[in-house]
């Protein structure tokens, strides 16, 4: 059974399921990594299905097809592909329908994606010839599925608990309010309903309640299956609120709030966060006429959702006899993904019912060979065995990380977006979406205006700085309270020319609990190396070329412009390994944690969607405006450029470079 909804009614309605979120990478090493995590995920953990994010716009299409088919041909789950219809063509989705067909897929989540443009604010070569005209919106996706491909398709669509807020201020969000437009998108032919993460229990029955007695009929039977976000880090939840406008109950927002700094203790809380939200819903919601599942959007992490998983008992536990068959048996058609000393039918993996701090998921080899994974095995991330010797038992310790495959699930635990580790499956930003502005065209006015000159430009950035615009392209949210140490440095350096979009002080031997720079657990003492990146014209990066080539090793720096065949330039190896820690901390018991570094892969990688997001933001003003022309002519010309200077000890020293050089 490949369809989502005919999964689902086999269950029991007292059954309990549970699914999985993916994104396709940014870069190559983090694919590789994903997909031995995706083979532990769906051996250990058991999803009902998977799903695979489209980037915006289709920019992640080949990867996510990609992506898509390794899941449901290779390590056979259950996927589900999401695509947006909006901003698009045709044509690339009449071509991902046919890829996820050639595939064996059977389930779409049908999205509207960024607000649609009309033809004035489509991109060049972009504008609909008429016919695209028809994908404005998710059930005009739906609509298109169910007349071109029937039955084929099993359709999911989206839903918001707390109502949709795109062009609204939080306060006038009603689920009442598109109610209209979810019943359109079932009457279209959606066949089940997945809902946007929310951090609220009673916000969340209460929309399912109304679904449930609309006087439509057409929500009474239909799968509801809500989605929810382990909590990562108290920088992660704030920009995933903001973003998704998903409230935060005082009580909740208080308990994080006293442990903000400590990533560990924000993780461990966040579980037990999730795992209460299951339980009332559980609770409050019994009458469903399906069993009750949750979605997972597990930023291709491992760790946080396996916790929330075990500890909300959605794993029924599985006991083996002496003979090694389990007492529960799901089929399993595929006797390659068998140990050599288990028939075929009857392999499952062993649950011990524990509180998953103390979890130990017991688990036999992983005996998949095929040509795709073959990467990941020569990373050392995947381990390959013979399915005719003896299979030995691998022990994944989720919480302390223990065991070959427990340092898998936690070698990337903490995130931290694009200036992680660049070949962790979560490196770059938390969604996998790609890049966009998140904001409608009116918002983006509003907030920037009409620019037609640099110093315009200059000036947005400067208001930004100074607090007086929430927003940029290149950042949704507000500074933090460190950079108002180096407030009058950054100004500065935009007023030059310089538009900075990340920086950070020089900080030498912070304690871990100081309010501004602290960070981990207490006791602890943090470090960090100024950096700044920003983007310049030509002739002053020529300038600062020659004057950071002269400082020699006390610098490091990375310059790039658009596209692929951009020019590239740096004073560090081109090598895997050459890269700066700029970020690090010693705490009592630990290994020094290093959460920031800086490198060429992930500033390659973070280098083609800042481009992008020029070319996103001259889109929102009409062709031949001089706004536009503006912004498209920095996307093509300008230079990106990070510089990090070594000499933390000395908290002036790379300012004082900048200074110097204009």
């Amino acid at each position: 059974m490949h369809k989502i909804t005919d999964k689902v009614r086999a269950l029991s309605p007292g059954d309990s399921f549970h699914s999985l979120e993916f994104f396709p990478p940014k870069t190559d090493a983090g694919f590789h990594n994903l997909l031995a995590r995706l083979e532990r995920m769906s051996q250990a953990l058991r999803p009902l299905f998977v799903t695979v994010t489209w980037g915006a716009g289709g920019s992640t299409a080949s990867k996510s097809l990609h992506l898509a088919e390794l899941c449901q041909k290779e390590l056979e789950l259950t996927t589900c592909l999401h695509l947006t219809c909006t901003n698009m063509s045709r044509a690339v989705l009449d071509e991902a329908l046919e890829g996820a067909k050639a595939t064996g897929i059977r389930n779409i989540l049908a999205l509207r994606g960024d607000p649609p443009r009309s033809d004035e604010y489509m991109p060049s070569g972009e504008r609909s010839n008429g016919e695209e005209k028809e994908f404005e919106y998710a059930v005009d996706l739906v609509r298109y599925i169910r007349e071109k491909y029937g039955d084929y398709f099993c359709i999911g669509v989206a839903a918001y608990p707390e109502g949709h807020a795109e062009g609204t201020a939080p306060e006038f969000q009603d689920p009442k309010r598109d109610l209209p437009y979810l019943i359109e998108k079932v009457k279209a032919g959606a066949d089940f309903i997945m809902t946007q993460l929310f951090y609220d229990a009673q916000k969340y029955t209460a929309f399912e309640e109304m679904l449930r007695h609309d006087p439509s009929g057409v929500f009474k039977d239909i799968i509801i299956i809500p989605g929810l976000m382990p909590i990562q880090s108290y920088q992660i939840l704030r920009r995933t609120t903001k973003l998704s406008h998903a409230s935060l109950p005082p009580s909740v927002e208080q308990r994080l709030m006293d442990v903000k700094n400590d990533d560990d203790k924000v993780k461990t809380l966040g579980v037990d966060i999730l795992c209460e939200i299951i339980h009332q819903i559980r609770r409050s919601l019994t009458s469903s006429p399906h069993a009750r599942g949750f979605h997972f959007y597990t930023l291709n992490l491992e760790k946080a959702v396996s916790f929330v998983i075990e500890k909300s008992k959605l794993l029924r536990p599985i006991t083996f006899t002496a003979d090694n068959e389990s007492a529960i048996s799901d089929e399993i058609d595929d006797p390659l993904l068998l140990p050599a000393n288990q028939p075929a039918n009857r392999r499952r993996l062993s649950s011990i019912v524990r509180d998953p701090r103390d979890r130990v998921i017991v688990d036999g080899p992983t005996p998949i060979f095929h040509p795709h994974l073959e990467p990941a095995h020569q990373a050392g991330y995947l381990q390959l065995q013979d399915p005719q010797s003896q299979p030995p038992h691998i022990n994944l310790a989720i919480s302390e990380g223990e065991g070959a495959m427990g340092r898998e699930a936690t070698w990337d635990d903490f995130p931290n977006g694009r200036f992680g580790d660049a070949r962790s499956p979560a490196f770059g930003e938390i969604d996998g979406y790609g890049p966009s502005l998140h904001l409608s065209r009116t918002e983006a006015v509003k907030l920037w205006g009409y620019p037609v000159t640099p110093e315009d430009i200059a000036e947005i950035f400067v208001r930004h700085i100074q607090g007086e615009i929430p927003a940029i392209p290149w950042s949704e949210e507000d500074l933090r309270d460190e950079s108002n140490v180096i407030q009058e440095e950054l100004v500065r350096l935009n007023r030059k020319g310089c538009w900075t979009v990340a920086s950070q002080p020089a900080v030498n031997g912070v304690r871990s609990d100081d309010e501004t720079f602290g960070w981990g657990p207490k006791g602890g003492f943090v470090f960090q190396k100024a950096f700044v990146e920003f983007f310049v014209a030509p002739e002053m990066w020529e300038r600062l070329e020659k004057r950071l080539r002269k400082l020699g090793e006390r610098v490091s720096f990375y310059a790039a412009r658009a596209g692929e065949k951009g020019e590239y330039r740096s004073n560090m190896p081109s090598q895997s390994d050459a890269l700066n820690a700029v970020t690090w901390g010693c705490f009592r018991g630990r290994e020094i944690t290093t959460p920031t570094i800086i490198e060429e892969t992930n500033f390659r990688a973070w280098k083609d969607e800042a481009f992008t997001i020029w070319n996103e933001w001259s889109s929102v003003y009409p062709k031949r405006s001089k706004t536009r022309e503006l912004l498209r002519n920095v996307a093509e010309t300008y230079w990106l450029v990070n510089v990090v200077h070594h000499e933390y000890m000395e908290p002036d020293a790379l300012w004082s470079v900048l200074k110097e050089t204009w």
